[in-house]
């Protein structure tokens, strides 16, 4: 067994799973757009109906900036919101490393369980 292997099966992963879900409930003609990307990465657009999802996984570490910025657009409005800041996420994506984001018609929600649901911001 590799030592990084032996580390990870030691201490765990260093691996955060980030998850934007459309959580619209009515966008069937309008579908919601993301895109992501940080300074060392392009995750590319996606275009979400109802209850689609775009994923991945962050793996923080000091050569990068730890970061994942993505913009969100739904018919004529727009906004930018961090999906992943390893500065504040370390500890409110809880033990299982889980940062669930719902976007509806009335904000942000984020989750670190895909049941408790708290409103981070407004469109």
């Amino acid at each position: 067994m590799a030592i990084t292997q032996r580390a990870q099966y030691l201490f765990g992963s260093n691996e955060y799973y980030v998850r934007v879900i459309n959580g619209f409930t009515d966008n069937s003609s309008v579908p919601l757009v993301i895109w992501c990307s940080s300074e060392e990465m392009d995750l590319g657009g996606r275009a979400l109906q109802e209850h689609d999802d775009f994923s991945w996984t962050m793996r923080p570490n000091l050569w990068s900036s730890n970061q994942m910025k993505c913009t969100m657009k739904w018919d004529n409005t727009r906004k930018s919101f961090d999906a992943f800041k390893a500065s504040r996420d370390a500890n409110r994506c809880g033990p299982h490393r889980i940062c669930y984001w719902r976007v509806t018609q009335d904000g942000f929600y984020f989750s670190n369980d895909d049941v408790n649901w708290r409103k981070d911001f407004l469109w």
